[in-house]
């Protein structure tokens, strides 16, 4: 591959992709809707772009050889006319799904119902798609740091335990599926090494910290109302709640990482004493 557009380049994924492929020397172009705060390292063509005006990316997506789709939203307003735009560019796309999609019968929650439609037009746009389902992000914990700092309490929904996995290795695996053949028309499911609950990563945290920290789970109401004090769109409390309310348990822990990188995933122990200075 020479050239690679990723479209969520700012987040906790596409950030790190974006350094992967460009440490290897790989063309890359970023997409921001401010390109001067992206804070991207040297040699990143940076451009600017929003998934909300979808004609906004023909120029970013113009030239390159793969894209990486982060779609950021708890709707799918734009997204046709996004992938639309990503496929007369571009003929190879990589997005960014989850696990909890559910390929036999109906979605658990709304997450996974937006990622099945996601999925869905960039098969029916895209000639050389590539899906990337992952579990649950560990630097989802990021936003535990408040209450952290502030005292020994997390507390928050009780989302149902899964094998939750370390941004930097989805990063990995993204980077392999962009830059190299024989992906295409493929479902990759990318893991943790282990199934943990929320109060085993908040341990996990507590233990990098040198501290006895625990998580206590909030009702859906208690949550909802906190939410909206915050002043979060009502289409995202119900994202979140329904994903609290409705998700099951996963089992699923798969081997991609080792396969695709070389190496086996990291533990949640391993990220939490990675990110230890976030929590101080």
């Amino acid at each position: 591959m020479n050239s690679v557009l990723v479209v969520g380049a700012t987040g906790n994924v596409g950030r790190q992709v974006v350094a992967r492929l460009a440490a290897a020397g790989v063309g890359t172009r970023a997409l921001a809707r401010d390109p001067a705060a992206a804070g991207l390292p040297d040699g990143v063509e940076v451009v600017r772009g929003d998934l909300a005006e979808p004609a906004s990316l023909a120029a970013a997506a113009d030239g390159v050889d793969s894209v990486l789709l982060v779609w950021p939203f708890p709707g799918s307003e734009n997204a046709e006319q996004v992938v639309r735009v990503l496929s007369a560019g571009a003929r190879r796309v990589v997005y960014l799904s989850s696990t909890s999609v559910n390929d036999q019968g109906p979605q658990s929650d709304l997450i996974p119902l937006l990622h099945a439609e996601m999925e869905g037009l960039i098969r029916t746009y895209i000639s050389e798609w590539t899906v990337l389902r992952a579990d649950t992000l560990a630097s989802n914990a990021l936003g535990w740091a408040g209450q952290i700092r502030a005292g020994d309490i997390v507390r928050g929904t009780g989302v149902a335990p899964s094998a939750v996995v370390h941004e930097g290795d989805i990063a990995a695996v993204a980077v392999r599926l962009l830059t190299e053949s024989g992906h295409a028309g493929r479902i990759y499911r990318v893991t943790g090494p282990r199934v943990v609950g929320r109060a085993e990563q908040v341990e996990a945290i507590g233990a990098a910290l040198g501290r006895a920290l625990r998580f206590e789970a909030l009702p859906g109401a208690v949550v909802r109302e906190s939410m909206t004090a915050a002043g979060l769109p009502a289409r995202l409390i119900e994202t979140l709640v329904s994903m609290a309310e409705f998700r099951p348990r996963s089992e699923l822990v798969t081997t991609t990482v080792a396969d695709l990188t070389g190496r086996p995933a990291r533990d949640i122990r391993e990220w939490a004493a990675e990110h230890v200075e976030d929590f101080r």
